[in-house]
């Protein structure tokens, strides 16, 4: 007789793309949707992570992320919704990065990214506009001890839109903190990035089974266009 009501921890072979590829195939859950007004949350998109050309931290999932996350802004902009850029820098002493700066310590570390340096600059690719809401966070959610929620109450945003990199990082901490604050959350996938692929779409399948809708960017497009 079988007693087991619960599940074992599935041990089937498939790669963390192939699950997701899977998960996004057959839907299990309701999707949160789309609400009155949404936000555009871009997550750390800065030299440090996306200058592939310059600094060993950075990466590349799609080519086209920042055309995508550029793509997406404007659009916001120009139905009235807000736009907002973080990015993550320290003081010279780094005191401020806390324990999380306490794991390694060379020039690349995460707590050696330094205010004005090369590696807190936004890639200059991104379409970062003067009314736009920018600052610099300091712990991996974008909603921890920044102006973020309270210009988001200010707003009247019941959906958060969140892109950048990593993902298993900044982006899965800022739409976890989004949906523990009551908003429904819509995660792109071309526009966000990581470093290896099973991080990657390990997260994006996580996301998309607990905390977010993962959805093309298109599905993003389609909704602002239509406002």
């Amino acid at each position: 007789m079988n007693d087991l009501v619960g599940t074992k921890m599935v041990e089937e072979g498939k790669t963390a793309r192939e699950l997701f590829e899977a998960v996004m195939a057959n839907p299990a859950r309701r999707k949160f949707g789309f609400g009155e007004k949404l936000a555009i949350v871009n997550v750390d998109v800065q030299q440090a992570y996306t200058r592939t050309d310059l600094f060993k931290t950075a990466y590349e999932t799609d080519p086209k992320q920042i055309d995508y996350i550029n793509t997406i802004s404007r659009l916001a902009r120009a139905k009235g919704v807000p736009v907002i850029w973080s990015r993550v820098a320290y003081k010279e002493d780094a005191g401020d990065a806390g324990v999380w700066g306490t794991r390694t310590d060379t020039e690349d570390s995460l707590q050696n990214i330094k205010y004005a340096s090369e590696r807190h600059k936004f890639d200059p690719r991104c379409e970062i506009e003067p009314d736009d809401l920018q600052f610099t966070k300091r712990m991996p959610s974008v909603f921890f001890e920044t102006p973020l929620a309270s210009y988001l109450t200010f707003h009247k945003v019941d959906t958060v839109v969140v892109t950048g990199g990593s993902t298993s990082g900044c982006v899965r901490a800022t739409a976890v903190d989004s949906l523990s604050h009551g908003y429904r959350t819509i995660v792109p996938i071309e526009t966000c990035a990581d470093k290896h692929e099973s991080y990657h779409f390990a997260n994006l399948t996580d996301l998309q089974l607990k905390y977010a809708d993962v959805e093309p960017v298109q599905a993003v497009i389609e909704w602002l266009e239509a406002r």
